[in-house]
């Protein structure tokens, strides 16, 4: 009876439109008021107590600092060192999105962010040289999931802190694979780019004397990863205190080195920076919320027996899950997903011999494809805004881009060794 409560009003909410965030409350609320005798008040102490943890501190912070980073003309100048490095190829514009996302995804931790930092500058240039805009908008989308899979990445520290796993062991796992997603967009994009005949501005110097200048302007950015993983795993701070760390280190150069941000500027970043935090703040609590319920009627443990009933080949178990997860992907904003499956799905895979590090860059990389598949696929809606081109001419476009990404994650499923191997050379 509970169960069938529990999710029979999670799916009435999600139908009538209730974002996801208060659905999940609303059918916790609704469960515990009509079928337990549970007081209605441990569903808000559930909440606020999963909110207290100071690696969870590190999410605001990491925030703030992709914020400031962007006023601070920190993507303008990944923009330019990107054009001098991939500029020159066919498709240049398409390359350079796709590098630039990248470098980017290594500031700002989030996929929607790094599509509207990016895609501001490059819709729009794209579109003026011609390209198809729905192909430029659904690159932009494609590209800005990589945000959560190269490090610092805001799922990594959700998925360390409810797993138990080392955030920064986390974030070594998912440079190689992020790096892979990039290079299979790269070659989607080259091939749509030559078969469309997208040429590259000639009128540019690549030469190697400016690709030299683009880097020595872009240092300080381009040493903000440095300064995080090497912090890290030098001893020197936490995984939170590195996210402080970077936003003092953003907020230095860009009133004494850039000199592009002014304390009105720093007022909008921390303003953006606190709405969005709330907003992330309520999915994960009311997501603790209709965890707890599923865990008191024992819904993870029917949800492992019935995985396991089916194989106890771990090739099959991931397969399954990748399935479970692509699909739940395409319903549930990230940070939802990983409160309420991560307790669901981590003791089945580490029952099998995976590695909790392996699982977590298979599991964040899963929902990062969910950004670009429609009904909710964030970042298709965010290129849609800031590029002005219609969600359907996004959807048909994004199909190459999409197959890419499953053909990497089937690579990162089954190769542990390129989410394994960074992590490993530091134990």
């Amino acid at each position: 009876m509970t169960v069938a409560v529990l999710f029979i009003s999670l799916f009435v909410f999600l139908i009538i439109g209730v974002p996801i965030a208060i659905a999940l409350g609303a059918s916790a609320l609704v469960t515990i008021y009509f079928t337990t005798t549970l007081p209605l008040t441990i569903m808000t102490q559930k909440a606020f107590t999963a909110l207290d943890s100071f690696p969870l501190l590190a999410i605001p912070f990491f925030m703030l600092a992709g914020v400031l980073m962007g006023k601070a003309g920190v993507s303008r100048r990944l923009l330019t060192l990107a054009t001098m490095l991939v500029g020159w190829m066919v498709g240049g514009l398409a390359m350079v999105t796709v590098v630039t996302c990248m470098f980017f995804a290594a500031i700002s931790g989030s996929g929607p962010a790094t599509v509207a930092a990016i895609g501001s500058f490059m819709i729009p240039s794209m579109k003026a040289k011609q390209y198809d805009e729905g192909f430029a908008a659904a690159l932009t989308a494609a590209s800005g999931s990589i945000g959560v899979i190269i490090p610092p990445s805001i799922p990594f520290v959700m998925y360390g802190v409810i797993g138990g796993v080392s955030i920064g062991s986390m974030f070594l796992a998912g440079i190689i694979p992020g790096m892979i997603i990039g290079l299979g967009l790269m070659v989607v994009s080259f091939l749509i780019a030559k078969k469309k005949d997208y040429k590259p501005d000639t009128s540019i110097d690549y030469s190697f004397k400016a690709v030299l200048k683009a880097i020595y302007d872009a240092k300080w950015a381009l040493l903000i990863p440095v300064i995080i993983l090497g912090g890290i795993y030098g001893g020197i701070f936490s995984p939170t205190e590195a996210a402080v760390v970077a936003v003092v280190y953003a907020t230095l150069i860009g009133i004494f080195v850039h000199k592009e941000l002014s304390m009105k500027d720093i007022y909008e970043c921390i303003r953006e920076s606190i709405v969005i935090n709330a907003t992330t703040m309520i999915i994960v609590g009311l997501s603790i919320s209709f965890a707890y319920i599923m865990t008191l009627e024992q819904i993870p443990n029917s949800i492992a027996g019935f995985i396991t009933d089916l194989s106890s080949n771990p090739l099959v178990i991931l397969l399954v899950i990748n399935l479970i997860l692509l699909i739940v992907g395409m319903f549930i904003d990230t940070i939802s997903a990983l409160v309420v499956l991560t307790p669901i799905l981590l003791p089945i895979v580490t029952a099998v011999g995976i590695d909790p590090i392996h699982f977590g860059v298979i599991l964040v990389a899963n929902l990062a494809i969910g950004f670009i598949t429609p009904p909710l696929g964030v970042n298709l809606f965010v290129a849609s805004s800031i590029g002005n081109v219609k969600i359907e001419r996004i959807v048909s476009a994004i199909l190459p881009f999409l197959l890419s990404m499953l053909i990497t994650l089937f690579l990162i499923t089954y190769i542990p060794v390129l989410s394994t191997w960074l992590p490993g050379l530091l134990k």
